[in-house]
């Protein structure tokens, strides 16, 4: 039956046009017959001889292993994008809960500098960008007594000269053995005034100076690679700690803006 199934195979490939050639070896003998044609009304198969060997024609041979090796070649195709999909699911890739959403669903991987930068900018926004309306000013005179901090300068430093965001071994900045001098420059308080949505507060002026000193290296490791050292760098940075005072005996309670 197997020998029927094979020179069946090789007959729907050949086409009806073309006899099928073969060639038995038996004893180191060759003998090369047409008992096969490709007829589709009357197809003759062979029954009775049973040859050890069959050498059949090149051209038929060559269209046999290429259908072979195209349909290994879908198989190790189909096998790979599987072992892939699979390998995906179980790394978190793609979920079952995000396939809805098509190319979409799927997540996009994020350089740690960018997410770095979004935590920095919250860091700065919650700490340093907001200031709360203060109570009444009791006394005659009223001081400032909250300067800038450390890490408020520093972020302001940052953001005047920067040395984050450089490629290791590459180009990259350091910063070494900073010092900060903070000096209040300015302290007074205006006249008292009505604002919008506060009503009658006083702005409290707070202005410092900062000096920052530090020693800079800049490091390049192509195509040259050499480094700069400056030990004496100083940068100067102005901070304004502004903020409002109400007036009056304002309500406090639970229906007031402040």
């Amino acid at each position: 039956m197997a020998l029927r199934e094979r020179l069946e195979k090789l007959r729907r490939l050949v086409g009806p046009r073309s006899p099928l050639q073969c060639t038995e070896i038996t004893n180191g003998s060759i003998s090369t017959f047409r008992n096969f044609r490709c007829d589709r009304k009357n197809p003759q198969v062979l029954t009775s001889v049973r040859p050890k060997h069959w050498v059949f024609d090149e051209r038929i041979v060559t269209d046999s292993t290429r259908v072979l090796s195209m349909s290994c070649n879908t198989i190790k195709k189909f096998i790979s994008l599987a072992l892939l999909g699979t390998m995906s699911v179980q790394v978190g890739c793609v979920s079952l809960s995000n396939m809805a959403l098509g190319p979409v669903g799927i997540p996009i991987p994020i350089s740690p500098y960018l997410q770095d930068n979004e935590e920095l900018q919250f860091h700065v926004h919650e700490r340093y960008a907001r200031v709360p309306i203060m109570g009444p000013i009791t006394d005659a005179y009223h001081a400032a007594i909250d300067p800038p901090s450390d890490d408020e300068v520093m972020h302001a430093l940052e953001r005047a000269r920067p040395v984050r965001g450089g490629i290791p071994f590459l180009n990259e900045k350091q910063r070494n053995r900073v010092r900060i001098v903070k000096e209040k420059i300015a302290d007074y308080v205006d006249e008292p005034r009505f604002v919008p949505l506060i009503g009658f507060a006083q702005l409290h002026h707070a202005h410092y100076k900062c000096s920052v000193y530090f020693e800079e290296r800049m490091i390049n490791g192509w195509p040259v690679p050499y480094s700069l050292e400056d030990n004496e760098c100083i940068e100067v940075i102005y901070i304004d700690h502004n903020h409002f005072h109400m007036c009056g005996d304002p309500d406090t309670g639970a229906s007031s803006p402040y």
